[in-house]
């Protein structure tokens, strides 16, 4: 199995600010998407899992570089350097700047304020001196300005084109001097315009390229992520407006200077800027239409009316209740209609920065008489869809009911979230419920993990009520293995000729591909092009589970996609006929688990399609002991594996093994339990 290097990981632990880190990662987004995923780590992760081999990029933001240092001295810094020197990437700005020089010297002079020391990190080899302008406050924006950065253009031969001068957002950072020139690895990529409150040196250096082993780092005193659009006016700051105007003026410069600093960083940089887009109108559908309005009947408790609208307000969310037939018209359209010019798109007066979704009343229209219209829902065809589930059914006996009920959305926060986020709503809904979308802007994975899932990926997250007296015979563990199966099935059960798609399974819960990329005569190699994230909750005897499922199925970014991996003369996958595949697959599967449980040939077929045959591991937690997987557990589904001696012969030891639940590698960090 390859391991690329798909994350973006924003520090956001001890030192940093929350506005720092905001401004990072949705320039990072805007910038990255949909090539990598930009997320938000703490210290913990930063100490204690093994986040290296899958980051393309560790950015420390602004904040205080003593809080840095106070947490990550030692350890921490160690194994940040280690995996900048063996070909990692860092950027560090403002106070991640500071961080990453050998020497750090900050208001010398002021007793107050005065920071002066050295600093392990020392990507660049000289000193970061600042405040570079006079007039920093902590927690504050009076010493905020707007600076002119001249772009040393020949440092970016390669990286696209940059401007020749742009204007930055300022607060407090420094100014780059000593262990300048070719023999230190360092290149200057922009100057100060301005004159500096501090000594400069004669190159006034705002930000600077590091080699440093086979990696290397990016330093900066200004603050070139930070976009006009997200900063907020500060009438008790003289000058704050203009601030605000000058950066929105240059955002064109800052924003193409910014892209060609990730590219020398060796990213793949989205040179089409990504635009978040604004959330969309949800659409309640069912197989039978009039089904609709028995589900929503069902839901009567929980919803309220206000001024003649039904609202249900659930733990998260604030749901809208419409009726499909307002959606056309004149007076609904003049209510729903964004300067975009779509009436499916909900407006947002911040659409072009940070956007607080969870204050955004989300709509549902309900289609209680027909099928949502092609004109309301253009990237999904509910006829393709309810056809499709018809059709699998037929070679399904079992599988009735999952998938009935669909509500789809073009752009949603997380079909996750707005299920399991809402218990009110999700404790009243039928199993095999589900929502599906074309795009989710707050997508979720494993640990905190959030990015843009972008359009053509397969989204879905289908709700299972699991009564709770069969959990101790029918642990939940076990349906996220049905759910692998079911996807792999349904892609190889697609049509007449699918069966060598090579998809196969990771355990515990990610889907893999065969690379396309690689040259048929190289060792085959297996990259993640989908994943399944299982939430439960408890209520009134049984378990609540909303079972997620993303794959690339035509979107080829970050890795591949499914329609890659298909030969030139069968047809492109189609969303909607694979979302019913893998409900109509997952419902037989677990109907026959209810009954009888994690059987022999859901276990054969498991092991037909997955990774492990006889792979050898390492226990990190048991001093490197070496094992070889053999199976999965029985009673609740952890790795089984033979301890292996020195010599890679079976001990006659046989160990389950468990996950730490890192957020990166379930395989680093496995521990053992004797079987």
């Amino acid at each position: 199995m390859a391991t690329r290097k798909l994350n973006v990981l924003v520090y956001t632990g001890t030192g940093s600010t929350v506005e720092s880190v905001k401004h990072a990662i949705y320039s990072l987004r805007r910038l990255l998407s949909p090539n990598y995923a930009v997320i938000p780590i703490t210290e913990t992760v930063l100490l204690k899992e093994p986040w290296g081999p899958t980051c393309a990029l560790l950015v420390f933001p602004g904040g205080a570089d003593l809080g840095y240092c106070r947490i990550l001295n030692g350890e921490g810094n160690s194994i940040i350097s280690q995996y900048v020197r063996r070909g990692g990437s860092y950027l560090g700005f403002c106070a991640g700047g500071y961080y990453g020089s050998k020497r750090c010297e900050f208001e010398v002079g002021n007793k107050a304020m005065e920071v002066v020391g050295s600093r392990e990190l020392a990507f660049f080899p000289g000193t970061c001196r600042g405040g570079a302008f006079k007039g920093f406050q902590y927690n504050s924006e009076n010493g905020a300005r707007a600076v002119r950065v001249n772009v040393v253009k020949d440092a970016f031969r390669g990286s696209g084109l940059v401007p020749e001068v742009f204007t930055s957002y300022y607060n407090g950072g420094g100014v780059f001097v000593g262990g300048l020139g070719e023999i230190s690895g360092v290149e200057v990529l922009a100057s100060y315009a301005n004159d500096l409150d501090v000594d400069g040196g004669r190159e006034k250096a705002a930000l600077v390229y590091c080699k440093v082993g086979q990696g290397a780092a990016v330093l900066t005193g200004p603050h070139p992520e930070f976009a006009a659009a997200n900063l907020s006016p500060h009438h008790g700051v003289a000058g704050y407006d203009d601030l605000i105007a000058a950066l929105r003026t240059d955002d064109d410069a800052r924003t193409s200077f910014l892209k060609a600093c990730l590219a020398k960083l060796g990213l793949e940089v989205n040179q089409e800027t990504s635009v978040v887009p604004s959330l969309s109108r949800l659409h309640l559908s069912s197989i039978s239409s009039s089904h609709v309005d028995d589900l929503l009947h069902s839901l009567e408790e929980i919803i309220t009316k206000e001024e003649g609208e039904e609202y249900i307000k659930a733990e998260n969310d604030t749901f809208h209740l419409q009726k499909a037939e307002t959606m056309w018209s004149v007076t609904g359209m003049k209510e729903a209609l964004p300067s975009n010019g779509n009436p499916d798109q909900i407006p947002s007066d911040v659409s072009e920065g940070i956007i607080n979704y969870n204050s955004v009343v989300k709509r549902i229209v309900t289609h209680e008489t027909a099928w949502p219209e092609a004109r309301a829902t253009p990237y999904f065809n509910h006829n393709a869809f309810y056809s499709s589930l018809q059709e699998y059914r037929r070679s399904e006996p079992e599988s009735e009911e999952w998938g009935n009920f669909l509500m789809y959305g073009e752009v949603v926060t997380s079909t996750n979230t707005l299920l399991e986020k809402n218990y009110k709503l999700l404790s009243r809904l039928p199993s095999g419920f589900t929502l599906t979308a074309t795009t989710q802007v707050a997508g979720r994975g494993r640990g905190n993990n959030v990015w843009v899932s972008p359009a053509g990926s397969l989204i879905m997250s289908t709700v299972i009520n699991h009564s709770a007296h069969l959990a101790p015979s029918r642990p939940i563990v076990f349906i996220q293995y049905l759910a692998a199966i079911a996807i792999v099935e349904a892609v190889k059960s697609y049509d007449r000729g699918y069966d060598e798609v090579p998809v196969r399974l990771k355990w515990p819960n990610d889907i893999y591909a065969l690379d396309p990329r690689q040259p048929s005569s190289s060792p085959p190699s297996y990259v993640k092009i989908g994943g399944i994230l299982s939430n439960c909750s408890y209520s009134s005897g049984s378990y609540q589970i909303v079972l997620g499922i993303g794959i690339n199925a035509t979107n080829g970014r970050p890795t591949t996609s499914l329609d890659a991996l298909l030969p030139s003369h069968l047809a492109p996958f189609r969303i909607e006929k694979l979302v019913a595949g893998i409900l109509t697959r997952l419902e037989a599967l677990y109907k026959t688990f209810v009954r009888r449980g994690f059987t022999r040939d859901m276990e054969d077929a498991y092991y037909n399609y997955w990774l492990h045959g006889r792979q050898i591991v390492n226990l990190e937690a048991e001093g490197g002991v070496k094992a070889r997987i053999v199976g999965i557990t029985r009673d609740w589904g952890m790795l089984r594996a033979e301890e292996l001696g020195s010599d890679d012969r079976p001990t006659g030891k046989i160990w389950a093994l468990q996950s730490d639940e890192n957020s990166f590698d379930f395989f680093r960090g496995l521990v053992k339990r004797k079987i």
